[in-house]
C-alpha cells in the first residue's frame, strides 16, 4: 500500500473524549472513528489490526477441532424467555418489535440459539461431543460506554460453544480450550494471566478469564505469592488464597480479554436439548462456553506496547510489518530504490505486508507518522547510505538500527522475521 492512497486520518492532539492511551492513539493513528457513543468505524489500519487478530483465532480454534458457523444477531424474545433471561438481562439487552409486533433483541451472547440450533440438529449420542464457534458482532446497551472498543455498545467476540454427554467430556474440552486461549494469547505477543472468576449473567458452576495485564485495567486481580492461584478480586471474601491458605498476595490490575465458562445443563435443561444415550435414554447436553474479545484484544495490546510517540505494534497484529521510507521522494534515485525495494518485499517473492510512504513530506513528518502507527519496522532509503549502497533498517521497539546493503535486505529481513 502506498500511503499516499491510504485512508488513515492522524491526529495532532489527543481527543478530549478518550481517557486511556490505548483509545487516544488509536484515534490519533487513524485506526478508529467514533459515529456515536460506544460505537466506531474501523478504518484500512483498524480493520487490518481486527483481521491479524480473528486470523490467529481462528486458526487456533480449527486446530483445536472446533467448527465455525455464523449466527443471527437478531434473536427472537420467545428463546430467550425460555432460559429467563429476556428479564434477567434487563436495559442492556437491546429490544425490538418488528412490524407484527414480535419481540426481538440484538444478540449480546449466543447460547439460547446455539442451544437452539444443536437442540434441532443432534439427537444421539453418537454426534457428541461438538465445539462451534463464530467470530460476530455483539450489541450490548452499555449503561457507560467508555474507553474505545473496551467497552462498547457493539463490538466484535469470538464466541464458542461446547456440547457433551458428561461432565467429564466437557472437562476434556474446557482443558482443550483453555490452552487453545493461551496459545492465542502467546502469539499475539501479549503478556496475560489466566484467573478464576464469576459467571456473571452467562452462568454456570465454573469460570476463568484471561487478563491482558495493564495498570489501566479495569478489573483488580489477587495473585498469591505462595502458589499460582490467581482470581478476579470480586470473587474473594478476604485476602487469603483459597488454594493454599497463604495471606501474601499482590494485587494487579487487567483488562478482561477471554471467558471460558462450565455452563453445565443450565441452558439444555430449560431449553430441552437432549440426546438418546447408549440405553436409549434421553439426557441433557452438557455445555461449555468460551468467549473472545476480539477488538478488545487489539486495544488491550496497545496498553502494553507503546511510548511516548505511539503504538509498538507486536508482530502479529501490525497492520504493516514493514515501512519503506524514502527521504525524498522527489530525488529519482531514492525514490527508484524504494519502489524496487516495495515490489520485492510485498510481491510474490516476499508477501510480506509492507507500507511505502510516497508522500512529499519532509522525512521527520513521515516518521513521526510512522512511529505513531507503530510500523515495527523501517527501511529509510536516504543519499548518505545510498552512497554506500545501503539503506538504513530501524526497528520500532528498541530503536536499534543496522545498515544493509540494498540488494541484500530483502533477504536480510525475511530471515529476521
Amino acid at each position: 500500500m502506498k500511503f499516499s492512497q491510504l485512508v488513515a486520518p492522524t491526529l495532532r492532539e489527543d481527543p478530549a473524549e478518550a481517557e486511556i492511551v490505548s483509545h487516544k492513539l488509536l484515534l490519533r493513528a487513524g485506526f478508529i472513528r467514533k459515529l456515536a457513543t460506544g460505537v466506531y468505524t474501523y478504518l484500512p489500519l483498524g480493520l487490518k489490526v481486527l483481521n491479524n487478530v480473528t486470523r490467529v483465532v481462528r486458526e487456533e480454534m480449527d486446530r483445536a477441532g472446533a467448527q465455525e458457523i455464523f449466527m443471527p444477531v437478531l434473536q427472537p424474545a420467545e428463546l430467550w424467555q425460555e432460559t429467563g433471561r429476556w428479564k434477567q438481562y434487563g436495559k442492556e439487552l437491546f429490544r425490538i418489535k418488528d412490524r407484527h409486533e414480535r419481540d426481538f433483541c440484538l444478540g449480546p451472547t449466543h447460547e439460547e440459539v446455539i442451544t437452539d440450533l444443536v437442540k434441532n440438529s443432534i439427537n444421539s449420542y453418537r454426534s457428541l461431543p461438538v465445539t462451534l464457534y463464530q467470530i460476530q458482532t455483539k450489541f450490548r446497551d452499555e449503561i457507560r460506554p467508555r474507553f474505545g472498543l473496551m467497552r462498547g455498545r457493539e463490538f466484535m467476540m469470538k464466541d464458542a460453544y461446547s456440547f457433551h454427554p458428561n461432565e467429564a467430556d466437557l472437562d476434556r474440552e474446557y482443558q482443550n480450550m483453555h490452552q487453545t486461549y493461551c496459545r492465542i494469547f502467546e502469539r499475539l505477543g501479549l503478556k496475560f494471566r489466566v484467573v478464576e472468576a464469576a459467571a456473571g449473567l452467562i452462568g454456570g458452576g465454573y469460570s476463568q478469564e484471561f487478563m491482558v495485564l495493564a495498570e489501566t485495567g479495569e478489573d483488580e486481580i489477587f495473585c498469591c505469592q505462595a502458589c499460582d492461584y490467581a482470581a478476579s478480586r470480586e470473587l474473594l471474601e478476604a485476602n487469603v488464597c483459597p488454594k493454599c491458605g497463604s495471606s501474601k498476595y499482590e494485587l494487579i490490575r487487567g483488562i478482561e480479554v477471554g471467558h471460558i465458562f462450565k455452563l453445565g445443563t443450565k441452558y439444555s435443561s430449560k431449553m430441552k436439548c437432549v440426546y438418546v444415550d447408549e440405553n436409549n435414554q434421553e439426557q441433557p447436553m452438557v455445555m461449555g462456553c468460551y468467549g473472545i474479545g476480539v477488538a478488545r484484544t487489539a486495544q488491550a495490546a496497545i496498553e502494553q506496547n507503546h511510548d511516548k510517540d505511539g503504538i509498538i505494534w507486536p508482530m502479529p497484529l501490525a497492520p504493516y510489518k514493514i515501512a519503506v521510507v524514502p527521504v525524498n521522494i522527489e530525488e529519482t534515485e531514492q525514490r527508484e530504490v524504494a519502489e524496487k525495494l516495495y515490489r520485492a518485499m510485498s510481491g510474490e517473492g516476499g508477501g510480506v505486508s509492507v507500507l511505502f510512504d510516497d508522500r512529499d513530506k519532509r522525512i521527520g513528518a513521515k516518521l513521526k507518522d510512522i512511529d505513531l502507527i507503530g510500523i515495527p519496522i523501517k527501511v529509510i532509503v536516504g543519499p548518505k547510505g545510498l552512497k554506500e549502497g545501503k539503506v538504513e533498517v530501524k526497528w520500532r521497539r528498541d530503536g536499534k538500527t543496522e545498515l544493509v546493503a540494498k540488494e541484500k535486505v530483502v533477504e536480510w529481513l525475511a530471515q529476521s522475521l
